[in-house]
């Protein structure tokens, strides 16, 4: 997938003279935490976020507070230079920025313009997409060989019961190369029968594995 297909488009912006005062007004009114700062052309050249205003902001502990500090200019306290992402970008990769840089938002470019952004709720709504939880089903995890040709040879078991698959993830058995763990939602919410099955044909289940076998 796709950044593209999850980035929000309706992008707010500041350019880097305005008030700080301003992109505090911004989040509050539209609830967001970060404001991308662009030039007149529309290039990024920073970012703010809630926490960069709140601590530029004077201390309500402060006995003569300074509040011309809001009336700075949003330069003084932007991040620069800006990690961006492409339209283009596959999801995934833009998770491990995420993960590696510990950002919580990234601007989306394309030619050097902005063009959207990507927050890490969006990533976290795209995960439960992905993995199908946001649909009523079954859980099943099953342990297998790893080798060429294994997941259609266990997804074919679900497909003799007639039971559609809402996603398949696939990750690795502890520090075991020999083994993977597929993970499979599917649109049932009797799994039972298909437990069996996995069984009868020799498949270890990782989950549910406390459930007894169902009787005929």
């Amino acid at each position: 997938m796709h950044v593209e297909k999850i980035m929000n488009r309706n992008v707010i912006s500041l350019s880097p003279s305005d008030p700080i005062e301003k992109a505090y007004q911004l989040l509050v009114k539209h609830k967001i935490r970060h404001i991308p700062i662009v030039d007149e052309d529309h290039f990024v050249i920073g970012i703010v976020s809630d926490r960069d205003i709140r601590d530029a902001s004077p201390s309500i502990f402060t006995n003569n507070p300074d509040m011309d500090v809001l009336n700075k200019e949003i330069s003084s306290i932007m991040s620069s230079p800006v990690i961006t992402a492409h339209p283009l970008d596959f999801v995934e990769e833009v998770a491990r920025i995420f993960y590696d840089r510990e950002i919580a938002c990234l601007p989306v470019v394309s030619n050097e313009k902005l063009v959207g952004v990507i927050t890490e709720k969006d990533l976290l709504y795209t995960l439960i997409q992905l993995t199908g939880t946001h649909v009523q089903g079954s859980h099943i995890e099953v342990k297998v060989p790893h080798k060429p040709g294994i997941l259609p040879e266990v997804a074919s078991v679900f497909g003799n019961r007639g039971v559609n698959i809402s996603s398949v993830l696939v990750y690795p058995f502890q520090d075991d190369p020999e083994y993977k763990i597929l993970v499979f939602r599917v649109q049932t919410m009797n799994p039972l029968p298909i437990i069996r099955d996995l069984r009868n044909a020799g498949y270890e289940l990782m989950w549910p594995n406390n459930i007894p076998e169902p009787r005929l």
